[in-house]
């Protein structure tokens, strides 16, 4: 593990993390249903969303999670589509993140050959781009209990019961295909080459 990476990542994880939930919140709020926001989780204070095991397991592992954003059902106007904008709005916030971040980072390329500070800073702010490309394109992956799953499943109308095998089945599922691939040369999910793509492309437009 190179701990000077790790390092310069962590400020674009609690970052990426702390909108993606926060986004999940506000999104549940505004479609009718308070149970986030009586819990303090529309805040930008990354103590309210940061699961610390699963904070732990991104900087070890590469992979981990936040604390789930909770709503009631019953309190959604429209059910399956209200669901789906809620799981959406987490990753797409990351997107837009990710978009003004690199946009930043283009703005400072000129500088790199100044001071070591500005290299650091350019170097966080790449990172937390990354990494906010890289939560958006997870996240959205229809695999439970990844948003995009949510979003797939609101699609599909698929009976509760039904919905709930897939749930039981896809993170033991999920965890078999992040260990294989961050231990492992095999590589089933792109992620890193798609990030690394949509990086550039967001640097030279």
């Amino acid at each position: 593990m190179n701990w000077q990476n790790t390092l310069y990542s962590i400020p674009g994880i609690l970052l990426g993390l702390t909108i993606h939930e926060c986004c999940h919140a506000l999104s549940a709020w505004k479609l009718g249903d308070s149970t986030a926001k009586d819990q303090g989780r529309i805040t930008l204070n990354p103590l309210k969303h940061i699961d610390i095991i699963g904070f732990i397991f991104i900087l070890f592992a590469g992979f981990g999670w936040a604390k789930p954003v909770q709503f009631n059902p019953a309190n959604l106007r429209h059910y399956r589509r209200d669901k789906a904008l809620i799981a959406a709005a987490g990753p797409c916030s990351n997107l837009v993140l990710g978009i003004i971040l690199t946009m930043i980072l283009r703005t400072m390329l000129p500088s790199l050959a100044g001071t070591n500070t500005i290299l650091i800073a350019a170097l966080i702010i790449y990172y937390a781009a990354a990494i906010n490309f890289g939560l958006f394109i997870f996240n959205l992956l229809p695999i439970p209990p990844l948003d995009g799953s949510h979003i797939v499943f609101s699609g599909l109308n698929l009976k509760p019961e039904t919905e709930g095998l897939f749930m039981k089945i896809g993170m033991p599922l999920l965890f078999i295909i992040l260990i294989i691939q961050n231990s492992t040369d095999i590589t089933i999910i792109p992620i890193g080459s798609i990030v690394m793509a949509m990086v550039e492309f967001f640097l030279s437009v």
